[in-house]
């Protein structure tokens, strides 16, 4: 397998904007799952952040809690 390298720590990125759909949208899978750290590749301090963001994301709509076909 390849090295998976935080993305954030290579960009040098501190903060993950919850208002950046774009970028968070890159660590949630089809069904509004929040990646694993062994699947996204992040360092455990940036998981943290992202996950917040994620959250929050959905709080004010942004992102969406689940998916609209889940039964």
């Amino acid at each position: 397998g390849r090295i998976k390298v935080c993305r954030f720590c290579e960009d040098k990125i501190e903060v993950a904007d919850y208002k950046d759909e774009r970028l968070l949208r890159r660590f949630v899978n089809e069904r509004s799952r929040i990646f694993p750290r062994r699947g996204s590749g992040t360092c455990a301090r940036h998981q943290r952040i992202v996950a917040a963001a994620i959250k929050r994301a959905r709080q004010i709509a942004l992102l969406a809690f689940a998916e609209d076909s889940v039964r």
